[in-house]
């Protein structure tokens, strides 16, 4: 081997993080990626390299050792390629952005949590959490960058970081019906995250792949599972996605068939 190779999942968000960042530093050429089907069982080869654990993604480094988890990889990545930093290097300014990405974990497990929700009944209060979530973003953003759009200057590790989730949150506009209320508890959080999702460096994935691949999600099956009676993932590679039927947007009051979701 004489680059490194990551093994991810096609619009897997931690893996998107890593794309964004190589991207931001003009080094997305300089990595192999190799794609890992997870509708099937992990490969002996790759439980081998990672010793027996399953979650992606992974980086290999030249010389064969083994780097596990995005935050992570992105460090490791910022520091083997110094050039064009994304990370900041003053110590405050540093510490503001981890204060902000430390914000990440309850912010993607309150989204992911809502759209596999399959009780009608709890839909008013995960959008109340998730409006909390939007709420305490901004609250940070207003005191330390209140003019913005981004925390620094520029798209960096924060943005980084986030701008994944925000993406994949297309599947609760989709799914749940959820947007952002025109008000000023989220006025600032709101400009964040537009800027965020139409930077050059983000674009790996689009509404429509975040929409149709999570479907399984959706209806409470994640990471390659399968809801009852279904014979084959949206996760699957084949048929590409973008040949597929949008699914049917309310999940609580119809369950898609393979064929009615094109597989």
């Amino acid at each position: 081997m004489t680059r490194p190779t990551i093994y991810h999942i096609p619009v897997c968000p931690f893996c998107q993080r890593l794309e964004i960042l190589l991207s931001l530093k003009g080094r997305l050429n300089d990595i192999d990626f190799r794609m890992i089907d997870i509708t099937q069982p992990r490969p002996d080869w790759l439980l081998k390299k990672t010793r027996g654990t399953t979650a992606l993604p992974v980086l290999e480094t030249a010389d064969g050792r083994i780097i596990k988890e995005s935050l992570v990889i992105l460090q490791y990545l910022e520091d083997i390629y110094p050039e064009r930093p994304v990370a900041q290097r003053d110590p405050y300014r540093r510490a503001v952005e981890n204060m902000l990405t430390r914000m990440d974990s309850d912010f993607l497990t309150q989204g992911y949590t809502w759209l596999m929700n399959q009780d009608p009944g709890r839909r008013d209060a995960f959008r109340e959490g998730m409006l909390k979530q939007y709420a305490q973003l901004d609250e940070f953003l207003v005191q330390h960058a209140p003019s913005g759009p981004f925390l620094f200057e520029e798209f960096g590790w924060a943005e980084t970081v986030f701008t994944p989730f925000f993406e994949r949150f297309w599947f609760l506009e989709y799914y749940e019906d959820f947007q952002l209320p025109d008000a000023p508890e989220y006025a600032r959080v709101r400009q964040w995250v537009e800027a965020c999702v139409t930077h050059p460096a983000a674009q790996q994935v689009t509404k429509e792949e975040v929409v149709k691949l999570y479907y399984d999600y959706a209806k409470g099956a994640g990471n390659g599972s399968l809801p009852p009676g279904r014979g084959k993932s949206s996760l699957a590679f084949e048929p590409d996605w973008r040949g597929r039927p949008w699914p049917p947007a309310d999940k609580y009051a119809h369950s898609a068939t393979d064929a009615e979701l094109g597989l």
